[in-house]
């Protein structure tokens, strides 16, 4: 596993291909997670305990972009049973899967106990809240909060105020991304 500074992982996560993870800066992934799944994390986020991240063997990848966080009880499937067309198992040949990445964007958050199903790339700012469920496929509004089972929109985030926060630490590295920003958070 390649990992970069201030990485902290609990005593009891289990991460079954340790060769397919990466994570970076400032992460920590919290006891009783599992990872069976590729994995790329990057910095200043935050796994919480009893997360799952699995499926895909390998095939398929989960990405979490910067200040981003799941919350406990979180699961990731990048692969999962077809319950309507087909058998539910993965032991008889020839039943297809619904399968896919699932890509986390810079600043999103994801609820206690929710699950998100394969297939879904989740914009920048996304926030889905607790105990709700991402069905495959799902198409987001970037800085949008959803909720619900399955999850529908339930308002815009405070993009502004978010961006302010980030120029405080220090986050937006170059002129012109703080300039850029600026110019979004005044409108």
């Amino acid at each position: 596993m390649k990992h970069g500074k201030n990485f902290i992982i609990g005593e009891y996560v289990i991460i079954k291909k340790p060769e397919l993870v990466e994570v970076g800066d400032n992460v920590r992934i919290a006891d009783f997670c599992r990872i069976s799944s590729a994995c790329k994390i990057g910095s200043d986020c935050e796994i919480a305990p009893g997360t799952y991240i699995a499926g895909g063997d390998g095939k398929y990848t989960f990405e979490m972009d910067s200040y981003s966080s799941l919350a406990a009880g979180v699961k990731i499937w990048l692969s999962s049973n077809d319950y309507v067309n087909e058998l539910i198992t993965h032991s008889v040949p020839y039943v297809k899967e619904i399968q896919g990445n699932v890509r986390l964007g810079k600043y999103t958050g994801v609820g206690t106990n929710s699950v998100i199903m394969p297939d879904n790339d989740i914009p920048e700012g996304v926030a889905i809240g607790a105990l709700s469920f991402v069905p495959s496929g799902y198409q987001f509004v970037p800085w949008t909060v959803y909720a619900g089972q399955p999850i529908r929109p339930v308002k815009k985030r405070n993009r502004a105020n978010i961006m302010r926060t980030l120029m405080k630490i220090g986050s937006l590295e170059t002129s012109e991304d703080i300039n850029e920003e600026e110019r979004l958070c005044a409108e």
